[in-house]
C-alpha cells in the first residue's frame, strides 16, 4: 500500500472529533478532543473517520472560507514553528485521490472526466513527492528594477502535499455523491501519465518518468508552456495546445495577436455557458465566478496604485502597465509597471496576478486599455493555463471523448503506464 501525507492546517490547538475509536499511545480516544501536543491517532477499524474544525479552503483567493472537514486514515499532529501544531492526514494514496477528484470538481461529473482527473492527480502527487525529495524550491530573482519569481514547487516540511489550491484540493469526505469518484479511481488504479519514451537512470533502475501533470480551470482557448509560469525547464508534454478543432494562426506572443484574440470570443472546448457542464466542474464556491473564458477588471488609477504600492511603494502613482513578454497563450510573464517616481519589471505569471489583485487575478492573459484615470484589463482564462483545462476536458467528455483521448489532447508526447513505483 502506498501512502501519502497531507498537511491540513497549522493552529495553536487542533479541534477534532473522532468518529469511532482511535489509538493514541496507550489511550483509546473517541468523540470530541482539543489537541494541544504532538502525537499519532490511528483508527482501530476501517469505518473510522475524524473531523477537523475551521479548515481554511481557497487560501488567499476570493472564495476563501472556513469549514469542518472529515477524513479517513490516521491523524498525525506535528510540532510546527512558533509553538503551533500541524494536522497531517496519513492515508492510502488511492483513498486520497477519491477525495481530490471530488474536491476539484463535482463527483457527479462525467465518468471520463473523473477518470482523466484521477490519472493526472495520481501522476501529479507522485511527481510532487519525487521532486520534493530532491529539494526543489521556488525561486525569486531580484535585481535593480526587476523582480522575477515563480512559485509552486517548494517542498513542505513534514508532509508530502498540502490540502489546498497550492497543491491540489483535498477536502476529505465532503462530496455528496462519492461513488462515482471511487469508481473512477478504481477503474484507473495505478495508472500514471509518463513522458513518451523517456526513462530515468536514477537509483540504478530504468523507469518511466512520471509527468508533472498540471491543471487549472480554464485555458481561455490556448494552453501555456511550463517555463512561462515556473522554472526555465521545457517539458515536451506541457506545451501549447489549441483547445479547438478549427486551425487558427494567431501569434499570441505579440501584442497585436494577443489583443485580437483576447478581445474576441473564439470557439473552444472551454468556451461554454452550459450550466449542467459547469456545475460538474465547478463546486458551489467556484460558481461564484461567472466569467472565466473572457473577463474584465476595471481599476481607477488610485485603486491600481493602492494594489501595487503594497509591493513597491517607491513607484508612487501608477501611470502605465506595459507587457514586455507573453507566452504562447497570450499570458504575460514579464510586465513593466511605470510609476511617477520609478518603474519595475515583474514576473512570472503568478507574481503579476498577485500584484494586480487583492487575491489573485484570474490569469495573466490580459490586454490593457487606459485613459487618464482608469485602467481596464480585458482577460482570458482562469489559472496558469499549463496542462489540462478542466472546463475544456468536461466539454470533451460530454462530446464523447474518452479519458485517454482527453489526456492525449492536453498532454501531447505522453503515454499511460501502470504500476510505476513512487
Amino acid at each position: 500500500m502506498s501512502t501519502i501525507r497531507v498537511g491540513i492546517y497549522t493552529r495553536k490547538e487542533i479541534r477534532a472529533v473522532f468518529h469511532g475509536e482511535y489509538k493514541h499511545g496507550e489511550e483509546v480516544v473517541c468523540g470530541e478532543k482539543i489537541i494541544c501536543e504532538a502525537g499519532w491517532y490511528v483508527p482501530l477499524s476501517e469505518d473510522c473517520s475524524f473531523s477537523l474544525m475551521d479548515v481554511t479552503i481557497g487560501i488567499d483567493f476570493h472564495w476563501e472560507r472556513n469549514e469542518t472537514q472529515t477524513f479517513k486514515g490516521s491523524l498525525e499532529v506535528m510540532k510546527a514553528k512558533k509553538g503551533e501544531l500541524t494536522a497531517v492526514n496519513v492515508l492510502d494514496i488511492e483513498d486520497y485521490l477519491q477525495s481530490v477528484i471530488s474536491s476539484e470538481m463535482s463527483a457527479t461529473s462525467h465518468m471520463e472526466l473523473l477518470k482523466a482527473h484521477a490519472v493526472i492527480s495520481r501522476s501529479w502527487a507522485l511527481c510532487k513527492i519525487q521532486r520534493s525529495l530532491k529539494g526543489s524550491a521556488f525561486a525569486c530573482h531580484e535585481s535593480e528594477g526587476k523582480r522575477i519569481c515563480w512559485y509552486g514547487s517548494e517542498p513542505h516540511e513534514g508532509f508530502d502535499v498540502c490540502a489546498d489550491d497550492h497543491c491540489q484540493r483535498y477536502q476529505g469526505l465532503r462530496a455528496k455523491d462519492h461513488k462515482n469518484a471511487i469508481k473512477a479511481v478504481n477503474e484507473t488504479k495505478g495508472e500514471v501519465l509518463c513522458q513518451l519514451g523517456v526513462r530515468s537512470e536514477e537509483l540504478g533502475v530504468k523507469e518511466y518518468v512520471i509527468c508533472d501533470a498540471r491543471f487549472y480551470k480554464c485555458c481561455g482557448g490556448v494552453t501555456e508552456q511550463f517555463e512561462t509560469c515556473w522554472e526555465d525547464t521545457h517539458f515536451d508534454y506541457l506545451v501549447k495546445v489549441e483547445d479547438f478543432t478549427k486551425e487558427r494562426r494567431n501569434d499570441l506572443t505579440t501584442e497585436e495577436g494577443a489583443r485580437e484574440w483576447i478581445l474576441s470570443s473564439p470557439e473552444a472546448f472551454c468556451n461554454t455557458n452550459d450550466k449542467q457542464i459547469l456545475s460538474q466542474v465547478l463546486n458551489d464556491y467556484d460558481q461564484e465566478t461567472i466569467d472565466f473564458y473572457r473577463w474584465k477588471v476595471v481599476y481607477s488609477q488610485d485603486e491600481l496604485t493602492a494594489l501595487v504600492v503594497r509591493h513597491a511603494p517607491q513607484l508612487g502613482k501608477i501611470i502605465d502597465l506595459i507587457p514586455l513578454k507573453r507566452g504562447v497563450s497570450g499570458r504575460i510573464y514579464e510586465l513593466k509597471i511605470v510609476g511617477e517616481n520609478d518603474s519595475i519589471i515583474i514576473g512570472k505569471e503568478l507574481e503579476i496576478r498577485k500584484w494586480l489583485s487583492n487575491s489573485h487575478l484570474y490569469s495573466s492573459a490580459f490586454v490593457i486599455e487606459k485613459d487618464s484615470n482608469t485602467f481596464t484589463l480585458h482577460g482570458a482564462g482562469w489559472g496558469h493555463g499549463v496542462g489540462l483545462c478542466q472546463i475544456g476536458a468536461a466539454v470533451m467528455a460530454t462530446k464523447g471523448y474518452t479519458y485517454k483521448e482527453i489526456l492525449a489532447h492536453y498532454y501531447p508526447n505522453t503515454e499511460i503506464k501502470l504500476g510505476i513505483r513512487n
